[in-house]
């Protein structure tokens, strides 16, 4: 199983060439996809999004949070701003999902290179 992030699938979604366009493309094909939670929301928020793209988001099964959730992913993010490393709170949410489940994400943010290097994120 793979992850996807927000900025990945709206690429996907608009055409956008990539190598992560093209391992989300593959892992829809074989039906290797998930979502943390918080890209589905941003994704679903995309103005204009086609009703096919929306069924087919809706179709991913989600990555749910489980007990503790929350405090680890505050602690990972605490650990970035600590460095001084960016870490906004979407992709701290979305790098604790995929860590917490033991799946890699494929993202074309680069910000999500400092959730690997120091608390475990897999990047795809």
């Amino acid at each position: 199983m793979l992850a996807v992030d927000s900025s990945s699938f709206i690429a996907y979604i608009d055409g956008v060439d990539g190598t992560d366009v093209e391992a989300l493309d593959r892992a829809l094909a074989s039906g290797q996809i998930v979502l943390p939670p918080v890209v589905l929301t941003e994704v679903l928020s995309q103005p204009g999004l086609p009703e096919s793209h929306r069924r087919r988001l809706l179709a991913i099964p989600v990555l749910e949070p489980g007990p503790g959730y929350w405090t680890r992913a505050a602690t990972s993010r605490s650990a970035l701003i600590a460095r001084r490393l960016r870490a906004r709170l979407a992709d701290a949410l979305i790098a604790q999902s995929c860590i917490d489940h033991d799946v890699a994400l494929i993202t074309r943010d680069r910000d999500f290179r400092h959730f690997a290097k120091h608390c475990g994120l897999k990047l795809a």
